[in-house]
């Protein structure tokens, strides 16, 4: 996109990525519907169908696979590096549900739910949605007016079930603990040591040696 657009740098933040374990089915039927709600969220379509890009419906899931080829832009066409012409994606339902049926209600269910609550919120505020045409016209350069608030919680767990989540906050802290532990004495030479269940930075790039799932 940067090559597309004719930018440098970073596309995405640069700062660290914020990993979210889901803990429950209902917990992944929640974060899917708020991804596919966003655009209304953000004032910018009526409904998530209305996109002008990408996006996909709850229908989609455990559909063909859809294909997508590679773009003319940035990627190399011959050569080691280079990449497939054509690429294909499959959704599936997580293993959480029973059937795929089943995901598609809960996560339809979900989405119009949230899609009816963000319009009744923007027009509490006396605004009105954007729409597609305008957002397609929208200068890929243009910054907003104001700053974003910045959030002060930075989420490692979801979860509505109380005592699931007070559990999954228990492992979690269990992990970082063992973790810290092991990463000072890798760093004091111990290469030897073993770090959690669940490491993977340290596993990827630096080899380390890493305990069996539980």
């Amino acid at each position: 996109m940067n090559a597309l657009l004719g930018r440098r740098d970073y596309f995405w933040a640069s700062s660290s990525y914020s990993a979210v374990a889901l803990q429950g089915s209902s917990d992944i039927v929640d974060k899917v519907a708020y991804v596919l709600a966003n655009p209304v969220a953000a004032g910018l379509v009526r409904r998530g169908r209305k996109w002008p890009g990408l996006w996909l419906s709850p229908e989609r899931i455990d559909q063909p696979d859809l294909e997508f080829e590679r773009p003319t832009t940035f990627f190399r066409k011959k050569g080691a590096t280079a990449l497939p012409d054509h690429a294909s994606l499959g959704l599936v339902a997580p293993p959480a549900f029973s059937s795929s049926e089943e995901f598609r209600r809960a996560v339809a269910t979900a989405l119009i739910s949230r899609e009816s609550l963000a319009e009744v919120e923007l027009r509490a505020t006396g605004r009105s949605f954007l729409g597609a045409a305008a957002v397609v016209a929208q200068q890929p350069i243009a910054t907003p007016r104001g700053q974003e608030p910045l959030r002060g919680l930075n989420p490692r767990i979801a979860c509505r079930d109380k005592w699931r989540r007070i559990q999954a906050l228990g492992n979690l802290v269990e992990f970082l603990f063992a973790y810290r532990s092991a990463f000072a004495r890798w760093r004091a030479g111990s290469l030897d040591v073993l770090f959690p269940a669940g490491t993977y930075l340290m596993r990827v790039l630096h080899g380390a040696s890493c305990a069996a799932p539980g």
